[in-house]
C-alpha cells in the first residue's frame, strides 16, 4: 500500500520487484500473508490516513504481518509499532523486504541493502513508465514541512548507477523513465570521469550513453530550473519530455514568505518565461496549497490571478492541513475550513479551465504517446491521449491531435 508522494511509488516499486524477484506474487488485500505500508508524513492529514491504513491492514482476517515504511516510520516508529502485535516497522526502506522475507519465513532471502534495486516496465504495482529514484533528502526547511526531518539531508545516486538503472529499464521493454528525488534539481555526483555532474549534465551524459527514447524530470524546485537545464531540454525537445512540474505553492509574495520559501513570484514568473523561450511548447505543471496560514482574501486572490497568468497545463492544489511539529502548524491566522473549501474549489476550476485551454492548443499537432492502458497513453507534456486501443501498452507511438475533450484529454489517430 502506497501513501503520499511521487519518491514513495517509485520506492513502493523497488520493494514489489525485490520481493517479486525472491518468488512473492502481489495478491489482494484478502489474501495476503504480508502487506508493506509505505507512509507519508507531509501532512497531518496524510499522518492520519497512514494510522488508519496501518490499522486497518493489521485488522484483516488473515491477520498478516504489516511492515510500514517510509516517513512516518522514520519519525514515529514507536507509535506506529504499538497499533497492533503483527505490525513490524522498518524506516530503512532497503530493508523491507528482508523484514518481509524474514517474517514469512523465506530464509533464502538476502537482499541488496543498498537500495539500488529498481522495478522496471512494467512494475510489479502496474506502471508502465519506471521511475528511477536518484535523489533523497532536502536541505530546505519549508515552515509547513516535517519531510526535511524524515529523509534527511540531500544525497544522490552515483552517476554510474544511473545509468546502469536507465539502460535496464531500457532492457525491459521501457520507452519512457522517469527521474525522481525529493529535492530533484539538487542532483550532485561524481561522473565517472572524476568531474561533478548536477541535473542537466547528467541528463546530457543519459542522452549519450543509453537510447532510451524518453527521458522525464519529476517535481523541480524555481531555483533549480536553470539556464543549462533549460538548454539541455530545448536541444532534445524529443528525448526529454517538454514538461515541468515547478512547485509554487503560492502566488501570493506575503504567503510565499511565511511559508519560508526562498523566492518570490516575480522570480518564478522569469522562470516560466524562461522556460517557455528555451522548449518551445513545454507544459507546465505545479502544485499550489490554499488556506495557508495568514492567508487572507486577496492573498488568495493574487494567488489565483498569478496562477492564471502563468497558464499552467497540471495544478496539484491542496487545502492546508496541519503537520504538527513544523512552525506552520503553531502559526497565529489558521484558515477556517469551509473558507479552505471555497478557496480550493475555485483554484481548481481554475485549473481545469488552464488545461483545457493549454489541451487545445496541440490541435493539429503531432505527440509522441506511450501507451499506459488499452486506448490511452500520456504525451510529452502530461496530457492523457485517447489512441487505437489496438495498440500494443508500452508502446511509443505517434500521434497526430484531432480533438480535445472536456477534461483536457487530448483525442488522437495514427500520424
Amino acid at each position: 500500500m502506497n501513501l503520499g508522494c511521487r519518491v514513495n511509488r517509485v520506492e513502493t516499486d523497488v520493494i514489489a520487484s525485490e520481493l517479486e524477484r525472491h518468488g512473492c506474487e502481489l495478491v489482494p488485500e484478502s489474501e495476503a500473508q504480508a502487506i508493506v505500508v509505505n507512509t507519508c508524513a507531509v501532512t497531518g492529514e496524510a499522518e492520519a490516513k497512514t494510522r488508519k491504513t496501518v490499522r486497518h491492514a493489521a485488522g484483516l482476517p488473515g491477520c498478516p504481518t504489516v511492515v510500514a515504511t517510509g516517513c512516518v516510520a522514520s519519525l514515529f516508529a514507536g507509535e506506529l509499532a504499538a497499533i497492533a502485535d503483527n505490525v513490524v516497522v522498518e524506516p530503512d526502506k532497503a530493508r523491507v523486504a528482508a523484514r518481509v522475507l524474514e517474517h514469512l519465513g523465506i530464509v533464502d532471502g538476502a537482499v541488496d541493502d543498498s537500495g539500488s534495486v529498481v522495478s522496471v516496465t512494467p512494475t510489479p504495482t502496474g506502471r508502465m513508465r519506471p521511475g528511477i529514484k536518484i535523489q533523497d533528502g532536502c536541505d530546505n526547511r519549508c515552515t509547513y514541512c516535517i519531510v526535511w526531518k524524515a529523509r534527511g539531508a540531500s544525497r544522490s545516486m552515483g552517476v554510474a548507477d544511473v545509468v546502469a538503472r536507465v539502460r535496464d529499464a531500457q532492457s525491459r521493454g521501457a520507452h519512457e523513465v522517469v527521474l525522481t528525488g525529493i529535492n530533484l534539481g539538487r542532483f550532485d555526483a561524481v561522473a565517472p570521469d572524476g568531474t561533478r555532474v548536477g541535473l542537466p549534465g547528467l541528463i546530457e551524459l543519459l542522452l549519450r550513453e543509453t537510447s532510451i527514447e524518453r527521458l522525464r524530470l519529476s517535481s523541480i524546485e524555481p531555483p533549480d530550473v536553470t539556464d543549462e537545464l533549460l538548454r539541455v531540454m530545448g536541444k532534445n525537445p524529443e528525448r526529454v519530455a517538454p514538461f515541468l512540474h515547478v512547485c509554487l505553492q503560492s502566488g501570493c509574495d506575503a504567503t510565499l514568505r511565511r511559508m519560508g520559501r526562498v523566492y518570490d513570484t516575480a522570480y518564478f514568473a522569469d522562470v516560466v518565461r524562461r522556460a517557455r523561450q528555451a522548449v518551445p511548447g513545454i507544459a507546465l505543471g505545479t502544485d499550489l496549497i490554499v488556506g495557508f496560514p495568514g492567508e487572507k482574501d486577496e492573498d488568495f486572490e493574487q494567488s489565483l490571478a498569478f496562477c492564471r497568468d502563468m497558464a499552467f497545463a497540471k495544478m496539484h492544489v491542496f487545502r492546508y492541513s496541519k503537520r504538527p511539529g513544523t512552525p506552520a502548524a503553531r502559526a497565529e491566522g489558521q484558515v477556517d475550513p469551509h473558507v479552505m473549501a471555497t478557496r480550493s474549489r475555485r483554484m481548481r476550476e481554475l485549473a481545469q479551465r488552464m488545461r483545457h485551454e493549454q489541451a487545445l492548443a496541440h490541435v493539429g499537432r503531432e505527440e509522441l504517446v506511450v501507451v499506459q492502458y488499452p486506448g490511452r497513453g500520456v504525451t510529452g507534456g502530461l496530457f492523457d491521449a485517447l489512441v487505437d486501443p489496438k495498440i500494443a501498452l508500452d508502446s511509443l507511438v505517434r500521434v497526430r491531435v484531432s480533438s480535445v475533450m472536456d477534461d483536457g484529454t487530448l483525442v488522437c489517430a495514427h500520424a
